[in-house]
């Protein structure tokens, strides 16, 4: 019963953000097909002029000259990436990440979806090393496109099983994160560095006098974001960083962090990944045979999240249940559990995003899109069966099949 008021108390702020994620993943589905169609038809080459026109910016001799397309990658990104750090925060401070009952399950889940995705890829990749540095590349989940397709089967899917794979992606989340801060920066420029770390640190002064205001956040986000670009480090890791100042309440009673995030949704769901999917998903089919979709590459990634996501959330998850330390949310059964990790193997905006940091070469980025392409749409069919057969099966008041509520099949004694 007590996890039962907890899942409705949570459900209205839940629902709300599910309904903006969801329809942005169906506008993010729409970006990348048309991203498709364009990149093999007769508009390509204009395709790629178009990413590749120069965009400068700058005062003086202080200069950021970019082509489009890392504009779009270093810059659109970072409200992004600012909008997933509000959200961790959140969760974190008072939501699924508050407690260890709570994140128990979507933590050893999300662990276990980062590491053997990863161990997968380098299994396949072991004999290219030039391959290697996309190892991270299928650890990655894309909760936007995850539940676009989850809300295909409608209100019939539990409110916590839409928790715990918003819990497991924003953890995923705060991994990849890390994992770029620390294995896909540049050379760093610590004078530049140091004035970013500055800015941050006023910031952090503006959040403890519990401003209201969304103003001097968002003006020193910006700055600090041009100083860690110029440092090397990459440049979305600034909105992050930024969104930890924000604080959840002000000193007027206002709470800042969440009215920025309701107001960075919108933004995010329906322009900024739309236009980074429709930049990054165009890959050139014509001439593709089976024998590139089965190099090690694209099949690293295409199986590292199909195998490595399932194995690793799935099994991870029941070995917490088994030793006692976490719980099945209640009504939620392993058969659905099953469909939440093929679900959480759609690793589109993260995946793409990782692939441009691991690899400079035009012929690993396009294999790197196969790859993602593949294993993401797989996953998407494949979760979207297997969960609705779930629900199909499910016993009408209580969510769980005969047979179900125990252990997964396959890891029955």
């Amino acid at each position: 019963m007590v996890k039962a008021r907890a899942v409705k108390a949570i459900a209205p702020m839940l629902r709300d953000f599910l309904q903006k994620e969801s329809a942005g993943g169906i506008t993010l589905i729409a970006a990348a097909l048309l991203a498709l169609v364009v990149a093999n038809s007769p508009l390509a080459s204009g395709y790629t002029s178009l990413l590749d026109t120069p965009v400068i910016a700058g005062v003086g001799s202080f200069v950021i000259d970019k082509p489009l397309l890392l504009w779009i990658n270093d810059g659109l990104m970072a409200v992004f990436f600012f909008l997933v750090g509000l959200e961790v925060k959140r969760e974190i401070l008072g939501g699924q990440l508050s407690s260890w009952n709570k994140a128990s399950l979507p933590l050893s889940a999300a662990i276990g979806g980062m590491v053997l995705p990863a161990i997968v890829f380098l299994a396949i990749n072991n004999g290219s090393p030039a391959n290697q540095a996309g190892w991270a590349i299928p650890a990655a989940t894309d909760i936007a496109f995850a539940l676009g397709i989850l809300a295909l089967l409608g209100p019939r899917v539990p409110v916590a099983l839409k928790a715990l794979l918003l819990a497991i992606a924003i953890i995923d989340d705060i991994g990849a994160i890390t994992i770029i801060a620390l294995f896909y920066s540049g050379t760093i420029d610590t004078v530049m560095l140091g004035l970013g770390a500055g800015v941050f640190a006023l910031m952090l002064v503006v959040g403890r006098m519990r401003v209201a205001s969304s103003i001097p956040y968002v003006l020193l986000a910006i700055l600090m974001w041009v100083f860690v670009l110029k440092s090397g480090v990459h440049a979305t890791l600034a909105g992050v960083a930024a969104a930890s100042a924000v604080p959840m309440a002000a000193a007027n009673g206002e709470r800042p962090l969440e009215r920025m995030e309701h107001a960075l949704h919108p933004w995010v769901a329906f322009l900024v990944i739309p236009i980074f999917g429709f930049a990054n998903a165009g890959v050139g089919l014509v001439g593709v045979d089976p024998a590139d979709i089965l190099a090690p590459l694209p099949l690293g990634i295409a199986l590292g999240l199909l195998v490595g996501k399932q194995l690793g959330i799935l099994g991870f998850g029941w070995l917490a249940v088994k030793a006692g330390f976490a719980s099945l949310p209640e009504g939620v059964n392993w058969r659905q559990v099953h469909g939440v990790s093929l679900f959480a193997a759609i690793g589109f905006t993260m995946s793409l995003f990782i692939g441009n940091l691991a690899f400079d070469s035009a012929a690993q980025v396009d294999a790197v899109k196969l790859g993602v392409l593949l294993g993401s749409t797989i996953a998407a069919v494949a979760g979207y069966l297997v969960l609705k057969s779930a629900l199909d099966s499910a016993d009408p008041v209580s969510g769980i099949s005969a047979g179900e509520a125990g252990e997964p099949e396959g890891l029955r004694s």
